[in-house]
């Protein structure tokens, strides 16, 4: 059994772009007028993904501590913008609060797994703590940008029940405990039910990953193990923070439902 990554060169990387041709010939047959977008995500795909390759490569050697937490914590900022941007019911506040939420469950999670289950030396090796954390991040703003967007609609869906019970004294905490349930169920069920197919449905990306790199595949899938475990961990954690500190946001200083709950963008008009 041959061991080891197989090389990809140029040219084998270049025929990969047939398969963006295909997708592309496809929605131009049927007017679909994606082709435009597809071809500048590629684009942005290979550009992004060759200097992240190089600063990678940089970081690594370097392996400052300090430096990786400047990185993640941009990371951090730019998932926290990106599903911000994914939540049109919930307007333009939840930004710094999307980023605090994402901060805190993903150095929470991350350190738990890199330092007491993976154990590197050092610990915080820029190889184990970076593609950890990114992929904890990639999952959870998802999380978050759902469970989010839910709350809101779900506000607005429900907005006569809402001012019923506070009309008959709830706190907003108790007007609202039905919609957070929701949000947070949202939220939650990709993860969940990636947890219920993995490995029979799909091989997840890491796996396969270390498979291709010649690991074996018993420990590929105890690695697997390890991150799906870390991701339902850190989108539960990362979503339950983001709607204890958003919620309050649903209501004015008086506890009167907020007028920024009927638009869309958060705006009173």
């Amino acid at each position: 059994m041959d061991v080891g990554v197989i090389p990809i060169s140029n040219f084998q990387l270049g025929l990969s772009v047939v398969l963006v041709l295909i997708t592309g010939l496809i929605s131009a047959a049927l007017k679909l007028e994606l082709l435009k977008p597809l071809i500048w995500g590629t684009v942005r795909t290979f550009v992004q993904l060759t200097l992240i390759g190089y600063a990678l490569t940089l970081i690594f050697q370097v392996n400052n501590l300090a430096l990786i937490i400047i990185i993640v914590t941009l990371m951090c900022l730019i998932a926290s913008r990106t599903a911000s941007q994914r939540t049109p019911n919930a307007g333009r506040g939840p930004l710094l609060l999307g980023f605090v939420s994402l901060w805190v469950s993903t150095f929470l999670v991350g350190s738990i797994v890199v330092v007491l289950v993976i154990s590197p030396q050092p610990w915080y090796s820029a190889r184990i703590v970076i593609p950890i954390f990114g992929m904890i991040l990639g999952n959870s703003m998802n999380g978050i940008a759902l469970s989010l967007d839910r709350l809101f609609s779900e506000v607005k869906s429900r907005i006569l029940e809402i001012e019923a019970l506070l009309s008959f004294g709830a706190t907003p905490w108790e007007a609202v405990r039905d919609c957070v349930k929701e949000a947070l169920r949202a939220g939650m069920t990709p993860t969940i039910n990636s947890l219920m197919v993995v490995g029979l449905v799909s091989l997840p990306g890491m796996m396969t990953g270390q498979i291709l790199g010649g690991a074996d595949p018993q420990q590929a899938v105890r690695y697997q193990i390890v991150v799906m475990l870390m991701i339902a961990a850190a989108v539960a954690i990362g979503c339950l923070l983001l709607i204890l500190m958003s919620y309050k946001r649903l209501f004015t200083k008086t506890d009167a439902i907020s007028p920024a709950v009927f638009t869309a963008d958060g705006n009173k008009r």
